[in-house]
Formats: structure tokens, sequence, C-alpha cells
């Protein structure tokens, strides 16, 4: 029986084709998930990537993926007709790493995907040198409540918690969330089995 092709790292075709916008290129994501007609409050997310030495991973590919404002997925298994979808919504995104391993998305705040659930973002990231990508999520420091009674980060030891955590600031410009993603050492982001 056949198996399964060796994972391998990403080529130097990655932010070419992948992240392709500083290119003049139009990708099939970007890190703008909104329009004028999305539903739900503007937020901005940002943070930078960091490799196990706390050097700025310039390189790397983050992606997101979310509910919208009223907590409904933009999917085929996300049945819940009671919760409205937004057409103006997908909730996937895809944001390259700039020169000091930074990226940001403007998005919407989600809702909750379900009682006893809190409001988070899955993301996985991509960066050179890891064979496989990670799996990750943000959580929103403002819903301290909900977090405390959210399955997944519940599961995770109360002192890496702060590493899934992000920040709210009000900027001029608006609500911004901060995280930092860090691959390995002080820090180190928790992640996921997929």
């Amino acid at each position: 029986m056949p198996k399964q092709t060796p994972s391998q790292t990403v080529g130097p075709y990655f932010a070419y084709a992948m992240t392709p916008e500083p290119y003049g290129r139009r990708g099939i994501a970007g890190n703008r998930l909104v329009d004028m007609e999305t539903r739900g409050e503007r937020i901005r997310i940002e943070g930078n990537v960091f490799d196990g030495e706390g050097k700025p991973v310039i390189d790397a590919m983050i992606e997101i993926w979310q509910a919208n404002a009223a907590g409904r997925y933009h999917h085929p298994a996300d049945t819940r007709e009671t919760v409205a979808l937004d057409p103006h919504f997908t909730g996937f995104g895809r944001a390259g790493t700039d020169g000091q391993g930074m990226f940001f998305f403007e998005t919407v705040k989600p809702g909750a995907t379900g009682a006893g659930h809190a409001p988070h973002i899955n993301v996985t990231v991509f960066a050179r040198g890891m064979p496989c990508h990670a799996f990750t999520r943000f959580y929103f420091a403002d819903e301290a409540g909900a977090n405390a009674e959210d399955p997944v980060l519940r599961e995770v030891p109360a002192e890496r918690r702060s590493t899934l955590v992000a920040e709210r600031v009000e900027t001029p410009g608006g609500i911004v969330y901060r995280l930092n993603i860090h691959l390995q050492g002080d820090g180190e982001t928790v992640f996921f089995d997929a």
C-alpha cells in the first residue's frame, strides 16, 4: 500500500506564490477580510513571528479561519440556520510577514461558535525550516469570562494560556488586538495537533 509522501520545507517560491500582493499580483486570500458591507465590529489583529532565538521570521505566512460576527462559519459543515451567514465575509485570510516579522489582518471580531465557547480565531503558521505547519488560536483579552469557560483553552496549562490571548488596544484608527507568535524558546506559543 502506498505511503504518504514525506513533508518538505517550503521552497523559494513561497512568498511569490502564496502571498503575491507585494509582487503586484492578486492572491486567493489576503489580509483584508472585510468590505464596506461586512457586518460586525471592525478590528485589526497584528503581531510578529519570532524564531527560537527571538529573531523575527521575515518570510512566514499566517492563515486565519474564523466565524463571522454572529458566530457562524462560512462553510457547508456549519448548518446552523438560526445563526446568520454574512454574504460579505468568508472568514479566511492569509498574510506574509514583513522585514520585521510583522503580520496583520483587518477583519471583524468573531462571535462565539456555541455555548461555552469563547470567540476565537483559528491560526495556521507556515515558516522556513518547518516541515509541517503549526496550528494555534487567538483569543481576546476582553472576553475573560468566556475564555475561562472555553473547553479548548481550559486544556492549556494556566501558565501558558497568555500565549493565546491577544491584548486589546484602542487606537485612533480603531480597535487593535496584538499577539506575537513564538515558534520556540521563551514564551513559545501553544500549538495544537491538527
